[in-house]
């Protein structure tokens, strides 16, 4: 039985083990995934001790992924760019490839909301590694990205970076563009303290549609929140992202696509 796992400090609260034993019953893939604590100090070592093992492959979450990215020995384009992983695979010859799905994810979420065309205006809220993870496979979708954070600096290190790769500008967030939207995306990590992004109502209700990377359990983030509140209907979270991203390691890992779509909805309904 092929041997996968996720790695990742906390992990107990992690969705990872349910979401690819899912994937694995769908598909008739024999396979054990579980969750592991990596420890802050000896993670790496921790690593080559579980591949050493026998592991065919393991998902790495918070604080790890850019520790895992250095590790490994070949790197898909999304993880050079976004400098992190969360999927790495050992190949046949025993190297370790880092891919980073959380972009490649975020898009099949958004193609699942219909949400998502060529030549549309995406505003992303954030220039954190959420970010960076996610903007080359916006970019390859042709979309025209306008990046705003507190710190202008920072976003306009990301355009210096994804430029090559289609149209991005950088604006600090109180100095957003007043022009419509096509999708409003919250990056930053606000949510986790229970605040929503530093961003006027006036901006936001120049949206069509709006997406929350993060998600909660039982309740509405804070973003989302605050979008209802100012009479705003087509919000939707970032657990369908999640379960994507989950979809595409898979891919990676058993060389089948599992129908994320059904997962899904099958998940939704029991944990949110």
């Amino acid at each position: 039985m092929d041997y996968y796992a996720v790695w990742g400090n906390p992990i107990s609260q992690s969705l990872s083990p349910l979401i690819q034993g899912k994937f694995a019953a769908e598909t008739q893939q024999a396979m054990i995934y579980e969750a592991k604590l990596g420890d802050l100090d000896t993670f790496e070592q921790q690593l080559v001790t579980f591949f050493s093992q026998g592991a065919k492959g393991c998902n790495v979450t918070a604080p790890f992924k850019a520790r895992a990215y250095r590790l490994a020995d070949e790197h898909s384009e999304q993880a050079k760019l976004a400098e992190a992983c969360n999927t790495l695979k050992k190949l046949e010859d025993g190297r370790l490839y880092a891919d980073n799905t959380d972009g490649i994810g975020l898009v099949t979420d958004l193609e699942r909301l219909n949400w998502i065309k060529p030549n549309q205006r995406i505003l992303i809220l954030g220039a954190g590694g959420a970010t960076q993870g996610v903007l080359f496979p916006l970019l390859q979708a042709r979309q025209t990205i306008v990046l705003a954070n507190r710190t202008l600096v920072k976003a306009q290190a990301l355009i210096d970076k994804f430029q090559p790769y289609g149209e991005i500008q950088a604006v600090a967030i109180d100095k957003i563009p007043v022009q419509p939207y096509d999708l409003i995306i919250n990056a930053t990590s606000a949510g986790l303290s229970g605040n929503t992004a530093p961003v006027s109502a006036d901006i936001l209700k120049l949206g069509y549609a709006f997406y929350d990377m993060q998600y909660a359990k039982g309740a509405d983030t804070p973003f989302i929140t605050f979008c209802k509140s100012l009479g705003l209907v087509n919000v939707n979270d970032g657990f369908g992202m999640l379960v994507a991203q989950a979809a595409h390691s898979f891919r990676l890992w058993r060389g089948v696509m599992p129908n994320f779509a059904k997962v899904y909805s099958e998940l939704k309904e029991r944990i949110l």
